[in-house]
């Protein structure tokens, strides 16, 4: 019995190793962004979904009125999502400076207001090119245009751009931090290899005919979250191919860690309920074969309780998972200039993996609260 449990558990961790593999082959095919040229011509609509942001939506608006852009090509709309707070104030006070506020104003409820906010304004747009955000986040004044450039010398129909977090705090949020770029590595690894599988909502941008020609968010509009990673992979299945990841600095986007475990897991669970509807089942496979493979560290620990061989076995395995997930990372923090955090995966490695599994289990099996609400 303990040598076929041995088996199968060692099997996963080949098998993570082997996606690891893959993931870094990934990255490393991913090309710098090129400087960008100063003559353009695609009209752009940046578009984001507020709702109770007053504390951040003013920075976030700042940031993008000190964009390099040229003015007369860009559009910028926010929806408000039923703000009980200042937000809505505050966009109206931009209005003179080309800042359209846009309120939802629906009766009956419904299980997706982004997704909702996002169609409304993309049907009020009249850019060539949606370029999402969100209400908390920070971005320097290059980042439209190298977005834009990226787009023009490429022709992409979809772009998944750099998200990191930054001011952490303390040392939660710098777990945060690192673990965080390891999903963005992950989505941006998938499109160097041809592939799509996730992205972030916060620097996401697609053509707006692609959108409607994939249908919108038909299909998809019965989850929470997915405006992001559900509408990627439907551009992936209808148009293979088309996806960019842009892997540059200047296209970084900044946002904050949560500051409790609880909002933390929420996030987590929000992102988890996802998978159900990928339409990618490779990607979905390899998902389930990263969670059996922290479910089998967990139950090695479990076991170890009462036969000392479990626990070497697990201490085999950790010692693996930490060397080739500081392989993909150290990459990747050293493209956010923040090489040092690789050092944290000592701590964060074993804590990932009771997360990892829970959030597996709990992301798909109960509703969860976003933005004061419960969704699911």
């Amino acid at each position: 019995m303990i040598t076929t449990y041995s088996i199968i558990s060692l099997l996963f961790t080949a098998s993570y190793q082997a996606i690891l593999v893959y993931l870094i082959t990934g990255w490393a095919s991913l090309k710098r962004g090129k400087p960008v040229p100063r003559s353009f011509k695609t009209k752009v609509t940046v578009m984001i979904a507020a709702r109770n942001e007053e504390d951040n939506i003013e920075k976030t608006i700042g940031d993008l009125l000190a964009q390099d852009y040229p003015h007369e090509l860009t559009e910028i709309i926010i929806v408000d999502d039923h703000s009980t707070d200042a937000t809505a104030a505050i966009i109206s006070s931009y209005a003179d400076r080309g800042v359209r506020l846009l309120q939802l104003n629906e009766a009956e409820p419904l299980n997706s207001y982004k997704k909702k906010a996002i169609a409304e304004a993309i049907k009020l747009s009249s850019g060539e090119l949606m370029v999402a955000t969100d209400a908390d986040c920070r971005m320097g004044p290059e980042w439209l245009s190298s977005i834009v450039g990226y787009y023009e010398a490429n022709d992409w129909y979809m772009i998944s751009s750099p998200v990191t977090y930054f001011q952490e705090k303390n040392l939660f949020e710098l777990l945060q931090t690192l673990e965080f770029s390891y999903l963005i590595g992950i989505g941006a690894s998938f499109i160097g290899n041809g592939r799509a599988s996730t992205c972030n909502g916060a620097n996401l941008a697609y053509r707006k005919d692609i959108f409607y020609e994939v249908g919108g968010f038909k299909g998809i509009d019965d989850v929470a979250s997915g405006d992001d990673e559900l509408l990627l992979q439907k551009v992936a299945e209808r148009f293979p191919g088309s996806i960019g990841f842009l892997k540059s600095s200047k296209a970084v986007v900044y946002t904050h860690a949560k500051h409790t475990l609880k909002s933390f897991l929420q996030q987590r669970r929000r992102w988890a309920s996802k998978s159900i509807k990928y339409k990618d089942h490779k990607v979905t496979a390899l998902a389930v074969v990263i969670w059996l493979f922290n479910l089998f560290l967990l139950l090695d620990v479990l076991l170890g309780v009462f036969n000392p061989v479990f626990i070497k076995l697990f201490l085999w395995q950790m010692l693996f998972k930490i060397l080739f997930e500081s392989a993909f990372l150290l990459p990747i923090m050293s493209f956010f200039r923040r090489s040092w955090m690789v050092v944290l995966l000592l701590l964060l490695s074993p804590i990932h993996i009771l997360y990892f599994v829970y959030v597996g289990l709990m992301g798909n099996t109960r509703k969860y609260s976003w933005k004061g609400r419960m969704v699911k």
